[in-house]
């Protein structure tokens, strides 16, 4: 069940109950959809709206004006993120591919999806991290941590001389070394942010949105230019608009003991930047937006930037908005626009009360705030074992003397030592049954939003900075043979496993081992199929997400982890084993 609160104008009103072109108020429905899978992400422009699902599936709506307004599946598989301009989509898999179409991608054919992602040049480039749509222009982050551009560079948006490259259909190395790409579905502009917080931006500069100070006013910016004087503190992220950008820092928090404050600086457009500034004041260095509004144990859970206004979701369930409202796009049942920082009501959240599990996302004149799970895959299953007792072999007591029980195995991993279960049974004693969940949600996936003022109080206890993918590798590095409880038998010989190792990597094991109707606590698995290096192959991997050194692949190896692959339905991340194999392979033959 998927909740959805839409306001501003209305580009699909097969999906919006067919009301009128401006909503001016939040409209508030379940969403559905034929498999009932979870909404992932959402993303709109001008172009459409797209609904990315969890399982890998995406549904797009196309503009009113198109010939067909009715939702259609998009015949791409294993989807991780969707992004939509205002003349484009950009689709990427999991296994690093970008599918896109658009106007200024494919002009023969628009409404194509193209594989932009095999047209680099550099072939060691084609594996790609991440993708982001501007205007008219699409953005790729490769896994080696170069940037592409492609489509308009009308603006000098893709960072080169707009006089001699206006577009191009294929994607062309905009700069190296870079970590984070930053656009937006009505933006003409774009920054990169390398490994050590350096800024660099480029495209049209008017109003002064690429940040680059007074002294910088030219209109166009052709090539890509360092940012000076940014906010101290962490660049969690930058969301640029037709008129203005807007930036959220992670601030420098001297007391290690607080969480570190999350602030808002914007630049660019008088009237949308969030100031209240006079006429024709523009604001051309990135400045903190400060408003009462913002209270000093509030912090930045969401935002997002759509062509002219803002919306922000805060962590004590406010939605702030400023900017434009011609459409109702700040959702305050008029169409005045706002010169700064106001609190916008919000209907009663259906299906969960916890605002931190909502997004907002902003597209070209509409706000969509929508419903989605905090956790990975991974961590959703961690936590669903943690609610079922006959996995659990460790108990806590809430402050009401309510039992909560937990994973031991998991806990000695996750904590710093193994004398902090005493502190964390101190903590959970003084908390209600909802918060002790919380806490435990927070420890297994090390997500802070989930509540930031419980996670204030565990930080100190447990490892802040370790994936989970990390904390099952220290298990099969480190754990006792004893300690696992699932025995994979294979020519005679019995391998064991926990079962939360195997629920969190195996499709086959987590639909036998999260039934609710069988019994499975004792049964083995006889697979012998797999030779012993390939076994090996397929172990490390399962704990590691990595390929075991020292082991010479062979073809025969790369066909029979194939088959495992499919045996097991091995949930596979970016890049997978399989291909990781046939890399591995072809350098071997090279040398």
């Amino acid at each position: 069940m998927n909740e959805i609160i839409f306001f501003g104008q209305n580009y699909a009103p097969k999906l919006f109950k067919n009301e009128t072109n401006k909503i001016r108020k939040p409209i508030q429905f379940k969403f559905e959809n034929e498999n009932e899978n979870q909404i992932k992400q959402i993303s709109s422009g001008y172009f459409g709206i797209i609904f990315l699902f969890k399982n890998g599936k995406a549904i797009e709506y196309l503009n009113e004006k198109d010939s067909n307004p009715n939702p259609s599946e998009i015949q791409i598989e294993n989807i991780q993120k969707v992004t939509v301009g205002a003349h484009n989509e950009a689709i990427l898999t999991i296994e690093g591919n970008v599918f896109a179409k658009g106007e200024d991608i494919n002009p023969n054919n628009p409404k194509e999806f193209i594989n932009i992602s095999s047209l680099i040049e550099d072939t060691n480039d084609r594996i790609i991290q991440d993708v982001v749509s501007g205007y008219n222009s699409i953005y790729l982050l490769t896994s080696n941590h170069n940037v592409y551009g492609i489509g308009s560079n009308e603006y000098g948006q893709l960072g080169f001389d707009s006089e001699t490259l206006k577009e191009t259909q294929k994607p062309i190395l905009i700069m190296k070394n870079i970590s984070k790409i930053f656009s937006g579905n009505s933006s003409l502009h774009a920054f990169l942010l390398n490994s050590n917080q350096e800024l660099f931006g480029c495209g049209w500069n008017d109003y002064g949105k690429l940040g680059l100070g007074e002294s910088r006013k030219e209109i166009i910016v052709k090539k890509v230019t360092q940012i000076q004087n940014i906010p101290k503190g962490k660049i969690l992220d930058i969301q640029c608009g037709y008129t203005h950008s807007i930036m959220l820092i992670e601030d420098e928090n001297e007391n290690e003991k607080e969480n570190p404050k999350r602030k808002l600086y914007s630049c660019g457009h008088w009237k949308y930047n969030g100031f209240g500034k006079n006429e024709f004041d523009d604001t051309y260095e990135f400045t903190e937006i400060k408003s009462s509004l913002f209270e000093n144990d509030d912090d930045i859970l969401d935002f997002s930037v759509g062509y002219v206004h803002t919306l922000i979701l805060t962590s004590n369930s406010k939605l702030i908005g400023f900017g434009h409202n011609g459409f109702g796009e700040l959702g305050t049942g008029d169409t005045e626009d706002q010169s700064i920082p106001i609190q916008i009501e919000l209907p009663k959240l259906r299906f969960n009360e916890e605002i931190s599990n909502y997004h907002v996302f902003c597209g070209y004149n509409s706000t969509i705030i929508y419903f989605s799970s905090p956790f990975s895959n991974l961590e959703e299953d961690l936590i669903k074992l943690f609610r079922r007792k006959e996995f659990c072999n460790i108990s806590f007591k809430t402050e009401n003397g309510e039992i909560i029980e937990a994973h031991k195995l998991i806990l000695k991993y996750r904590l710093k030592d193994e004398n902090q279960i005493e502190k964390l049974q101190e903590i959970i004693s003084n908390k209600s049954i909802k918060e002790s969940n919380q806490i435990f949600e927070m420890i297994y996936s090390n997500n802070s939003k989930i509540n930031p003022k419980l996670y204030s109080e565990i930080k100190e206890i447990i490892n802040l900075n370790e994936k989970i993918e990390e904390t099952i590798k220290r298990i099969y590095l480190n754990e006792n043979e004893n300690e696992k409880d699932f025995i994979i038998e294979r020519k005679e010989k019995q391998y064991k496993f926990p079962k939360l190792i195997l629920i969190m990597r195996s499709e086959l094991y987590r639909g036998m081992f999260l039934s609710v109707t069988e019994d499975t606590s004792n049964k083995v698995t006889d697979y012998s199929e797999l030779s012993n290096k390939s076994f090996q192959i397929f172990e490390y991997w399962i704990y590691s997400n990595q390929i075991k050194e020292g082991i010479q692949i062979t073809q025969e190896i790369i066909n029979e982890i194939k088959i495992g692959i499919d045996y097991f339905q091995l949930n596979q991340t970016n890049p997978n084993l399989f291909d990781l194999l046939i890399n591995k392979f072809n350098n071997q033959n090279q040398n």
